[in-house]
């Protein structure tokens, strides 16, 4: 796994809402989970929305992480940019400080940063946008984890994570289908966002337990992770966190 921690992490993306319009479920998700991924204005949410949810986080003593994107507010970060190294890194420093300075007018600090959406997938496929990635949660969050997929290439990105002095945390959803090659497959395929519960709990509970898990053509699928995630705004994701949390403690 990444960096050492005592168990495994569930974590959650929160805070995406943006003025008027709401998005997600996270006074009801927040009591249950370990870490909080928290937008930070380019793909969602805004000033307001950003110190409610760290403050929630606060109140609950949820780890909070940042949560980058693109500046793509219609999109939700959603859509590939093309944005070169230097300027994913300036983007990245400027969402990871702001979070920041909301985290200390609450009395806490980022722990952990988790880019979002297509700058997640593009930093995994595109080496140099990662060493952007890396070199920014360097600057701004120094000693902080970086987030990023389990599955193939890891050992790649681990060697780049590495020689920037990044920890790394590797992620598994619980809510997603994964492709044969260890990616997420695409939202723009069906079937892409689990909605049964059952389904759902299912897959974390093999991803918890170091199992393998079926991918969307039926092959076996295994991933060693260190961090969980099940998405507030799918309301079944939110339904099944309760539940996922037991279970987890029961391992």
């Amino acid at each position: 796994m990444g960096a050492c921690m005592p168990q495994l992490l569930l974590n959650c993306d929160m805070g995406e809402s943006f003025g008027a319009w709401r998005m997600g479920l996270d006074d009801q998700v927040m009591p249950w989970i370990d870490c909080a991924s928290i937008a930070c204005g380019y793909h969602a949410g805004d000033p307001g929305c950003m110190r409610r949810t760290v403050a929630l986080a606060a109140a609950h003593g949820v780890r909070i992480g940042a949560h980058p994107g693109y500046p793509d507010l219609q999109g939700f970060g959603r859509r590939s940019m093309a944005c070169s190294p230097a300027e994913v890194e300036d983007m990245l420093l400027y969402q990871i400080g702001a979070l920041q300075a909301i985290c200390r007018a609450e009395g806490c600090e980022v722990s952990y940063v988790k880019p979002h959406g297509a700058l997640y997938n593009d930093m995994l496929a595109q080496p140099p946008l990662l060493e952007a990635v890396l070199r920014a949660v360097r600057l701004a969050a120094p000693g902080a984890p970086l987030m990023l997929l389990a599955g193939a290439g890891n050992p790649g990105h681990q060697a780049l994570a590495a020689a920037a002095g990044v920890p790394l945390w590797l992620e598994g959803f619980a809510d997603r289908a994964y492709a044969a090659d260890g990616a997420l497959l695409p939202r723009s395929q069906p079937g892409a966002v689990y909605h049964d519960p059952e389904r759902i709990l299912a897959q974390a509970l093999q991803l918890a337990r170091g199992e393998p898990i079926s991918t969307n053509g039926g092959q076996s699928l295994q991933l060693q992770i260190d961090s969980l995630c099940v998405h507030g705004d799918n309301p079944e994701s939110a339904a099944v966190i309760r539940r996922l949390r037991q279970a987890l403690q029961g391992l």
